[in-house]
Formats: structure tokens, C-alpha cells, sequence
């Protein structure tokens, strides 16, 4: 892989995740997180308007006034949400019932708009597109750890309702992992969603001290010379 875009690729799913490092769009990212067809949606919705939006910025950086470029990239972000927003009317008119306000309120999402700023303003079209998308990817994977974990503590069951994403033939994907579960009421609160979101950000926090450990290590044992033994010879 060109480096270039292994460190878009890596930036987007670990060291500049948008949830777990940046700390952006939590306020979706905690209230729709109560089970994972929730998360997916979500997710799914915020990856693609982050691609097209990226998409276009990068299109049209060359012409757009650095006086306005902001109040123009609200209005792209706002164009593909509204695109998203009829497509879910249309074929997950429940699921967009259940995520209700949050998905208009991508437009206001740091995230879509740091990264149309940030990258997209100043980078070529290829770049700015594989930032979305990995951008995307990683939020939704944040998402959806955090439905697991808040739907298997409060419900008991897995991959719940997931008909209203993927249709009738996803009826029968629900695992349930405790029979006759009386339920967690705090992990399907929102008190849950900040404890849940707390531990994943520790756990990145842990893995990445730990792989720093290893790296200096490594290091370490490549930059000491390795010692010699003086072997006298005597005639």
C-alpha cells in the first residue's frame, strides 16, 4: 500500500479515530448506541455523507472563496444528509423513526466538518475520498462496539430487530445470550453509554501503551551493538 494512504487508512480506524481519539460526534454516538442496528444505521449514514462530502470539497477547493468556504461546506454536508434522510424515509422508514432527529443532525457533526476543512479542502480527490471512507469506517466501528456491548448487557440478545436495516431476510440473525434475561436498565441509559464509551476509550489507551512499549524495545535492541569477544592467538 502507498504509505501516504496507509496512514489515511490507519489514522481513520486507530490513531485519529473520530469517537475514540478526536471525541467527535459523541452526542449521536451515545444516544442512538442502544443496540447495533441502531449503530450500523447510523453509521452507515454518517460514512456516506463523510465520502460525499469529502468528495465534493475536494472537487471544488480550487474555486471556493476562503471567505465563505465554511457556510459552502455546511451546505454540501447538508445536501448529502438531506439526499441520506429521504433514502432512509424510503426503504428503513422504521429505522429512521427510531433514530429520529440524529440523522438531520449529521450536518452538525464536528467530525464531517473537520475532516472537509481539515483534509479534504487540501487534498487531492483520491485522498480525500479513502479519508471518508476510513473515517466512516472507524466511527462506525465505534458505533457498533458500543451497541454490542449496551445491547448484550441490557437485553441480553444480539443482532435484535436488524430486519429494519437489511429487510426480512435478517429476521433470524438475533442471537440471544441469556434466556429469560431480566435486562440491565443502566446500560440502556444513557449513564451507560458515558461508562461504555469510557472503557473503550481505556482499553485503545492500554493497547496503544502497550505497543508503544514493544516499539521502544524493538528499537532499543536494534540500536545497541552487539558485543564482541577478543579471541587471543598465540604462536
Amino acid at each position: 500500500m502507498n504509505p501516504e494512504y496507509r496512514k489515511i487508512t490507519l489514522d481513520g480506524l486507530w490513531h485519529n479515530n473520530p469517537a475514540l481519539v478526536q471525541l467527535l460526534g459523541l452526542c449521536p454516538l451515545l444516544a442512538v448506541t442502544g443496540s447495533v442496528v441502531n449503530a450500523i444505521g447510523l453509521g452507515l449514514a454518517t460514512t456516506v455523507v463523510l465520502v460525499g462530502s469529502n468528495l465534493t470539497v475536494s472537487l471544488f477547493r480550487h474555486q471556493v472563496p476562503e471567505a465563505v468556504r465554511l457556510p459552502i461546506f455546511v451546505m454540501i454536508i447538508a445536501a448529502f444528509v438531506t439526499a441520506i434522510e429521504l433514502l432512509m424515509q424510503a426503504l428503513t422508514y422504521e429505522l429512521y423513526l427510531i433514530l429520529g432527529i440524529f440523522i438531520p443532525l449529521i450536518v452538525t457533526n464536528c467530525a464531517i466538518m473537520g475532516r472537509a476543512d481539515a483534509f479534504a479542502s487540501r487534498n487531492s480527490v483520491p485522498a480525500a475520498v479513502t479519508d471518508g471512507l476510513m473515517m466512516g469506517i472507524g466511527f462506525t466501528l465505534v458505533l457498533m462496539l458500543l451497541g454490542a456491548m449496551r445491547e448484550a448487557l441490557g437485553a441480553g440478545t444480539l443482532f435484535s430487530n436488524m430486519h429494519l436495516l437489511f429487510g426480512d431476510f435478517a429476521r433470524g440473525w438475533q442471537i440471544t445470550l441469556i434466556e429469560d434475561y431480566r435486562g440491565f436498565l443502566f446500560a440502556a441509559l444513557p449513564p451507560g453509554a458515558f461508562v461504555g464509551m469510557g472503557l473503550l476509550i481505556a482499553l485503545k489507551n492500554i493497547i496503544d501503551a502497550k505497543l508503544k512499549t514493544r516499539a521502544e524495545r524493538i528499537k532499543k535492541q536494534d540500536v545497541e551493538p552487539v558485543p564482541t569477544k577478543r579471541v587471543r592467538i598465540t604462536g
